[in-house]
């Protein structure tokens, strides 16, 4: 209190020194600057002002009138207040009342007043200084991280192109100062990528892109402020490739799977034409099925010629130059063959083969009026000095070496000569046609059909027609007494050279080589024969826009569409599809190809669509098993041998067709069998052993068993053959009016038979049907006694394996009691039946005898009937186990 007493003492004393001098204490006002500049940063208290805040009074040091107590701020609120730190110097302090935000408020202003303490301890007559403005700046603090303002971005580019800038990102930060809110950097976060960021957000790449390679990107990018805070959450930006616009065909598959029996295929459902925006006034488009490659130029029917002519309707009488070997045609066993085609009987001339066909198989009579009709597949003719390529000759055999028709290829060119005799016509005519063709040397397969109408002579390739270029007229031939030797492959020489020789062989591939004396062939029959059995084809004509034309080749194996408008082309397109009316296609490859050109306004062409190429995998069908069953055992009397009908080995025959099919529920593995109709082609009926001996017996099929249906038939000592495309129901017919006949039996004990069909020209064939047929002779009745008890030709034996073996025992031991009953009851069953069946025997003879002696009245009744019917016990099939 001491120490504080004499300041206080000092200022009374001065307080009274001013009264006494003056008579008025509190004269003057404080006074400050005018202006004042602050700074605060946000969220701190303490204002940097400049100048200081300091408030001076002229009255000091006058107590209290010298003396600042206070200052006042006035105006918007202002989160701030003034502190005096010393009332005697005056000095004071700005401070924030509240907490400052400089992303709510970044600067303020507002005024101040100084004041004095007045006259006295108590205040009174205090003074005020005049107004000062005070500006305060709010200092910013980086507490805020970047954010961007997409949560994805996404674009698009064009493979190929370099671009500046394929999209921009951007993110903001909330803070106030341009420091820490503003962005000053972008970063790719994802490696490896070929893009690149700028400071301001671009996205470049880096490298040409390639829509092959890669169809899209996905990568992440990060932000920073000036204050380098990073932001918390990096965005994803995800751009894709874009393959260049071109022209060209788009929404179709390289490859379609065609299962056989399903009609037609669409083979591009969903393809469409881009023209990048192009307009087009006019389309043509060409689709080609290339199966050249399959049997003869595509997928025809591979039955034999003689059969196909017949399912065409072709007329009767042609000779095939080029038969399947058999015993009987024998003269192609030493030719190449080509296996690799589906059956199809195809020979391969490769100039040093060639064959003579036997005199009992050339075809007579050939007058003005006759057909040659082949396949041929040939290329150019090799060496520089193109010879002659004899496909058929007909020349002396011997003394001279004269051509009187032949048939060959010279530099491309196909000629026919005909020369004739001198007896029938005396004048300058024609002998050599000639045609000039591509075809001839194209390496693919066509039908050629050449039909003589003397002095006319008209050539037909796949069905078109083709007059001679160039006719050669000659001199009638001769009249000699030579024979003729006719040739397929190369043209018999049989003078000139020490040993009669071919000559002028062919290279290339033949089949179905035929003459038909005295009949042409007509247009429809050649159509027929030469028919693809699949191609293109065109699905809900109807729907198809005004403006569309479409032409097919004959052989539906071109397609051309035109149009003006390209949704009506691309309409067509997804209509067209494939198609194989076989049963048992050629499974494999087909191969497509599509061109097209467009047109545009006022300019031919405006725009390359590239060509397509694509595949038809036609899938292997399910391949029937052909099965035949029946009587494998005939036993008939010597006297039905003798009768005038013979007997019927076949008369119980069943042919059966069954395929494997996986079951529709249960998938591929679950498989099932079902029995399938289709057509049959062959049956052959083969003697095994000794061949017949016609003069005693015959194996022969009546004609009027073949009435109605598509067959034929030859036979020989070796057997018989029903030949021809028909259903399996028509053979069964056929075979079970097969007849048998032996007029001298007496010393035959057995024939034996052996059945096979075939489907394709053996591309299915069914299993060896075997039969055998047994001579029961009156003089041995002892020997088939097990054969009167054979159960009903219905019935199939039943084999019990247990009893076989109990039978074939050979043991020392004695037999059991019971199995001692059974073979004594067994036994005297035995002798019963044997009585009956003398009996019987004797009975049927005595009928057969009256039979032989009566006149048929009718075939068809008498060979459905017969006295007898006998078949083998099952007991005697035990005779195979017994070995």
């Amino acid at each position: 209190m001491a120490k504080l007493g004499v300041p206080l003492v000092l200022l009374w004393l001065l307080w009274g020194y001013s009264l006494a001098l003056g008579g008025k204490v509190n004269k003057h006002k404080p006074w400050i600057e005018t202006s004042y500049h602050g700074v605060i940063t946000e969220n701190m208290d303490t204002v940097l002002l400049d100048p200081p805040l300091v408030a001076l009074d002229k009255d000091a040091p006058i107590p209290y009138a010298g003396e600042i107590c206070a200052f006042k701020i006035f105006g918007q609120d202002a989160p701030f207040e003034a502190v005096v730190l010393n009332r005697t110097s005056g000095e004071g302090v700005l401070k924030a009342s509240s907490q400052v935000d400089c992303e709510s408020q970044k600067e303020y202003t507002f005024i101040i007043q100084a004041y004095d303490c007045g006259a006295g301890p108590n205040g009174a007559d205090w003074k005020k200084s005049h107004k000062a403005v005070v500006h305060i700046q709010v200092n910013d603090v980086n507490e805020f991280s970047p954010v961007f303002r997409e949560s994805l971005y996404k674009a698009s580019v064009t493979e190929g192109k370099i671009y500046d800038s394929i999209l921009q990102v951007e993110a903001w930060d909330q803070d106030c100062s341009p420091q820490y809110s503003q962005i000053c950097n972008y970063e790719i976060v994802t490696a490896g990528t070929p893009f690149a960021i700028d400071r301001n957000g671009n996205i470049r790449n880096t490298e040409q892109l390639s829509f092959d390679k890669q169809q899209s990107y996905k990568i992440l990018v990060s932000a920073f402020d000036c204050g380098q805070k990073k932001a918390k959450e990096d965005v994803g930006v995800h751009i894709e490739v874009k393959p260049v616009c071109r022209p060209g065909w788009q929404g179709w598959n390289k490859r379609v799977d065609y299962e056989p029996g399903t009609g037609s295929k669409q083979l591009f459902p969903k393809m469409h034409l881009e023209t990048c925006g192009g307009p087009l006034s006019g389309m043509k488009v060409m689709l080609e099925l290339q199966t050249n490659h399959i049997g003869k130029g595509c997928d025809r029917e591979t039955y034999s010629e003689k059969s196909l002519q017949k399912l065409c309707g072709a007329a009767s009488g042609s000779t095939d130059l080029l038969p399947a070997p058999s015993p009987s045609t024998n003269w192609t066993a030493s030719l190449l063959t080509d296996s690799g085609r589906d059956s199809d009987l195809i020979y391969r001339f490769d100039g040093h083969q060639a064959t003579n066909v036997p005199d009992h198989a050339v075809p007579q009579n050939l007058t003005d009026q006759f057909t040659v009709a082949m396949w041929m597949k040939h290329g150019p003719s090799p060496g520089l000095r193109a010879e002659k390529e004899t496909i058929l000759c007909n020349s002396d055999k011997t003394e001279m070496n004269r051509h009187h028709y032949s048939l060959y290829v010279h530099n491309c060119r196909l000629v026919f000569l005909l020369r004739r005799d001198f007896t029938q016509i005396d004048t300058f005519r024609p002998a050599e046609f000639h045609w000039k063709l591509e075809q001839i040397c194209d390496k693919e397969w066509h039908y050629y059909v050449i039909n003589v109408e003397f002095p006319a002579v008209t050539l037909f390739v796949d069905g078109v027609t083709y007059e001679p270029y160039l006719v050669t007229d000659d001199w009638p031939i001769h009249s000699a007494k030579i024979d003729t030797q006719l040739t397929v492959g190369a043209c018999w020489q049989g003078v000139e050279v020490a040993t009669p020789r071919f000559t002028q062989y062919f290279h290339g591939s033949l089949s179905g080589l035929t003459i038909r004396p005295g009949r042409i062939e007509t247009q429809k029959v050649i159509s027929c024969l030469q028919a693809c059995k699949e191609g293109l084809d065109i699905n809900s004509l109807e729907s198809l826009a005004k403006d569309i034309k479409f032409y097919f080749n004959p052989a539906q194996s071109v397609l051309v569409v035109e149009g003006e408008d390209v949704d009506s082309i691309n309409t067509a397109m997804t209509k067209i599809s494939y198609i194989n009316s076989r049963q048992f296609p050629t499974p494999g490859l087909r191969r497509l190809h599509i061109t097209a050109s467009v047109q545009c306004f006022g300019e031919e062409t405006c725009l390359s669509i590239p060509d397509i190429r694509a595949v038809v995998m036609v899938l292997p069908p399910s391949e029937p098993r052909i099965t035949i069953t029946g009587l494998k055992q005939l036993i008939r009397p010597a006297s039905e041998l003798r009768g005038p009908l013979g007997v019927a080995p076949f008369k119980e025959l069943r042919i059966t067709s069954t395929v494997m099919r996986g079951d529709a529920f249960g998938g591929p593995h679950r498989l099932s069998v079902t029995e399938v109709m289709h057509n049959l082609d062959y049956c052959d009926v083969l003697v095994i052993g000794d061949e017949l001996n016609p003069e005693r017996e015959s194996l022969e099929i009546h004609h009027s068993a073949l009435l109605g249906k598509h067959l034929d038939a030859t036979n020989s000592t070796s057997g018989i053959s029903i030949y021809g495309v028909d259903s399996m129901a028509h053979y069964e017919q056929a075979l079970r009016q097969l007849r048998y006949r032996n007029w001298r039996p007496a010393a035959l004990s057995e024939r034996r038979f052996r059945l096979t069909c075939s489907e394709l020209n053996g591309r299915y064939t069914s299993n060896e049907f075997n039969l055998e047929v047994s001579v029961l002779h009156r003089a041995a009745p002892m020997e088939h006694i097990n054969h009167v008890a054979a159960p009903p030709q219905y019935m199939r034996p039943v084999h019990h394996p247990l009893m076989i073996h109990a039978l074939n025992s050979h043991t020392s031991e004695a037999a059991p009691p019971a199995a001692t009953v059974v073979i004594v009851i067994c036994i005297a069953a035995l002798v019963v039946i044997v009585v009956i069946g003398i009996y019987r025997i004797h009975a049927t003879h005595q009928e057969a005898s009256r039979d032989d002696e009566d006149e048929v009245k009718d075939l068809e009744t008498d060979w459905g009937s017969s006295a007898l019917n006998i078949t083998i016990n099952p007991m005697e099939d035990m005779r195979g186990w017994r070995g």
